[in-house]
């Protein structure tokens, strides 16, 4: 046997450490790629809604499920992939993800009709619950305990980042070629993304010592249980209230929620832990981010056709608009979620809906003819409000629970998140909806002309003070979840 020196034994280790923390961060960009894409993919839509529901000719009750279906699908899928990735390892799950994605993108790249591009949703939505219930659990996998807050720190950047860039380059996106563009832009970012998976992710398998089985029931009983309720609440206004069918997807909600709860209380292996939610200061938390992107996404949905329709914005015009209050979250996260560890976070996240209610109540005194200076600081104070917000109610949320359980946070977090989005959407289609057609005496909006801005800017009107009303809400939500001590 060769004599070996202390030196040359040093140098191996050397060479090991720095091959370690090149493929680390090798995995890091990997997930900032998929986070970016599926960030961007979640705000790029909104902007081309209006030329969307032109070029297909469909009203806004149709063309706003172009939104829901996609979150709708991620936030059914959310928990379930991540416990899937737990089990069947993340690579499995991840690589998969991106060709789902990406083939998802294509088909609704060249989407002919609206129930095309819906379902096409629906599909490239699969993919996004694989990547969005991996990337945390990435992160934790691959940096030691002491990198992860600087890990996620800088994931929460790229997060910030695919939000900013979303609206501006589905503007000039939709301007330079057609909204088709803003899909088809996935595909080459998804298959090389995939393709750099497949070869720096190790293994495919999951962790066998613990042979868990995968909770189909409970996956199963929680996307009906979703799915169901949001369908009544959008479809209330086409079928009325009183019909059975709204009543029907009402109590099929209810009961498979309530048998949900009753298995996940007894499983060894649930996809959601209902047990969770009695801990005060991680299901306030959550409830308040609920109701933080409910609210704000009440904006996001209506406020490009607000701008594209009666102010006349171009749709790089109106892109670059909508890319205002994500601009605040890029550049205030940061100095929040420091200065949340200074002074604590209840005063903080209060603060943070407040903002967010006063641009809300802001918004709804627009008029057709207002000036960019009236429609940009309103929307500051969104971006504002929500870049206070944010920071310190997440570290609260992954701060109160054991090392063991903050998969599970991160997880309810992201489907919390979801389902906010998804209710702001809906009540906002289903406010704008309403009154527009009780004021235009049962006219439903489709195409804009000049005619209708009454009836449009009342619409708008109510929705966004609808929107304020339910932030509001979140503030009496996020005050009484108690107060933590100064940390300094």
């Amino acid at each position: 046997m060769p004599f070996v020196t202390s030196s040359e034994i040093k140098y191996s280790v050397s060479l090991t450490q720095k091959s370690s923390e090149k493929n680390k961060w090798l995995v890091f960009i990997l997930v900032a790629f998929a986070v970016f894409m599926s960030t961007l993919d979640s705000s790029i839509v909104n902007v081309a809604l209006p030329a969307i529901m032109d070029d297909f000719r469909v009203s806004m009750r149709v063309i706003e499920w172009v939104v829901v279906i996609y979150l709708l699908t991620v936030s059914s899928l959310l928990l379930p992939f991540g416990r899937l990735s737990d089990i069947k390892g993340r690579r499995w799950v991840y690589c998969r993800g991106f060709c789902i994605f990406s083939a998802g993108s294509f088909f609704c790249g060249i989407a002919d009709s609206a129930t095309w591009l819906i379902v096409a949703r629906a599909f490239q939505g699969v993919g996004a619950a694989m990547l969005m219930a991996c990337s945390p659990a990435l992160v934790v996998d691959i940096f030691p305990a002491k990198e992860r807050g600087k890990a996620l720190g800088i994931m929460g950047t790229v997060v910030a980042a695919g939000l900013t860039a979303g609206p501006a380059l589905g503007g000039f996106l939709i301007k330079a070629f057609s909204w088709s563009a803003i899909f088809f832009i996935n595909i080459p970012i998804g298959i090389t993304a995939g393709t750099a998976a497949f070869f720096l992710l190790k293994g495919g398998k999951g962790d066998i010592s613990r042979k868990e089985n995968f909770d189909w029931i409970g996956a199963v009983l929680l996307t009906i249980t979703l799915v169901s309720f949001f369908l009544a609440f959008i479809k209330a206004l086409d079928w009325g209230i009183t019909s059975s069918l709204i009543w029907m997807l009402a109590a099929l909600s209810g009961l498979s929620g309530i048998l949900l709860v009753f298995l996940e209380l007894r499983s060894k292996n649930p996809v959601f832990d209902p047990s969770l939610l009695k801990i005060r200061k991680f299901a306030l938390p959550v409830i308040s981010a609920l109701i933080l992107f409910a609210s704000l996404f009440i904006i996001v949905f209506l406020m490009p056709f607000y701008l594209v329709n009666p102010r006349g914005f171009s749709y790089d015009q109106a892109g670059y608009t909508m890319a205002i209050p994500f601009l605040c979250l890029f550049f205030l996260s940061p100095l929040s979620g420091s200065l949340s560890d200074r002074i604590g976070t209840r005063f903080l996240c209060t603060m943070g809906m407040v903002i967010l209610t006063a641009s809300l109540f802001f918004l709804s005194k627009l008029s057709a003819s207002s000036s960019f200076l009236s429609i940009s600081w309103p929307l500051i104070l969104a971006g504002v409000g929500t870049a206070i917000f944010l920071p310190p109610n997440s570290s609260v949320v992954m701060s109160v629970l054991p090392d063991n359980l903050r998969g599970v946070a991160s997880g309810t977090v992201a489907t919390a998140r979801n389902i906010g989005m998804i209710a702001g959407v809906a009540l906002a289609g289903l406010i704008f909806n309403t009154v527009f057609s009780i004021k235009s005496g049962g006219e439903v909006f489709k195409t804009y002309v000049y005619e209708i801005e009454p009836f449009f800017m009342a619409a708008f009107k109510h929705s966004m003070i609808a929107g304020a009303v339910v932030s509001a809400l979140g503030v009496i939500v996020t005050f009484v979840r108690g107060s933590d001590k100064k940390r300094l």
